[in-house]
């Protein structure tokens, strides 16, 4: 039985690398090309397994070589996979992703193929049952969302919320969440509160805590993250490193978050390992290839990176 349940998105990542981001109109020839699992539900999931979290997975692909691809891959990861529905109608989610190769900054289509038809009715109650915690995102329908924090609370399972990509959010939603980890972009679009530093981090936080979030962790990147959990209100500092690529780190955040509050740490220690895995994770290329396994996040010792800026 799993402790963590994800109801998210499967996609295909398909990322070139460039020197530098186009401008609009502008053709820019790329340094290379590679094709990665990637989609933010299976995204937060590999991390959690990876991180030592029992994993289960619901959600959907298409009926074709990407969908068996990324089955196939979460399924090595040690992921239940019976709860992704094959579809025969609509092809995998795709992501086209644009990675600047020295800053490690990035720009991403999505088409979002059968995870859109990841539909509310079809979630099942006793797939919820024995959750510890329930992960959920935004690529998928917001009715499924909002029906699978309902069925996470009535199984009694924390609900974990990461609202990406940002659309406006019901207060029904934001009052099932225990947590919500929006990146400083999501917070300030919910908030309308502007997000430079860490004390527009806590007023966004706090915003979101007074729309009904029960806990808000604003994510800062390469700052950190800021924790309002209504005893402390506190920014963790980020790890100085030689950044990558930075496709998956919000979503390793998430999954390591997931893995350690399931554990029982406190929510301050909680959010300094989701610091460090994803950190970690912003030093390889790629979404899902990025992600680490426990024992390197323990034994990893930022201070060692070198060239970093």
């Amino acid at each position: 039985m799993a402790d963590i349940l994800v109801v998210g998105s499967v996609n295909a990542d398909l990322v070139v690398r460039t020197p530098r981001l186009p401008q609009r109109g502008e053709t820019v020839d790329g340094v290379d090309f590679a094709l990665h699992s990637g989609g933010k539900g299976a995204n937060q999931a590999v991390a959690a397994a990876r991180l030592g979290g029992k994993v289960a997975l619901w959600g959907r692909v298409g009926d074709d070589p990407f969908g068996a691809r990324l089955r196939d891959g979460l399924a090595a990861d040690g992921i239940d996979v019976s709860g992704l529905v094959t579809d025969p109608e609509h092809a995998t989610g795709v992501a086209l992703i644009e990675v600047e190769e020295q800053s490690g900054e990035n720009r991403i289509v999505l088409v979002r193929g059968a995870n859109a038809h990841v539909a509310a009715a079809e979630l099942e109650p006793a797939f919820f049952r024995g959750a510890r915690l329930v992960l959920l995102q935004l690529e998928v329908p917001l009715d499924t969302v909002r029906r699978a924090a309902e069925l996470a609370q009535q199984a009694g399972a924390r609900v974990l919320l990461d609202p990406a990509p940002a659309v406006p959010l019901p207060e029904e939603l934001l009052a099932l969440a225990d947590w919500v980890l929006p990146n400083e972009h999501e917070a300030q679009f919910l908030t309308g509160v502007a997000v430079e530093d860490a004390a527009g981090a806590r007023r966004a936080a706090a915003a979101l805590r007074r729309a009904g979030a029960a806990r808000a962790v604003v994510k800062l990147g390469a700052r950190g993250a800021f924790l309002d959990d209504g005893e402390r209100r506190r920014l963790f500092p980020g790890h100085r490193v030689a950044t990558v690529d930075a496709t998956a780190a919000g979503d390793c955040f998430a999954g390591a978050l997931a893995v350690a509050l399931v554990e029982g740490k406190t929510p301050g220690k909680a959010v300094e390992f989701a610091n460090r895995a994803a950190a970690l994770s912003t030093t390889r290329p790629g979404a899902q290839e990025s992600l680490p396994r426990r024992r390197e996040v323990e034994e990893w010792d930022p201070s060692l990176m070198s060239g970093c800026p």
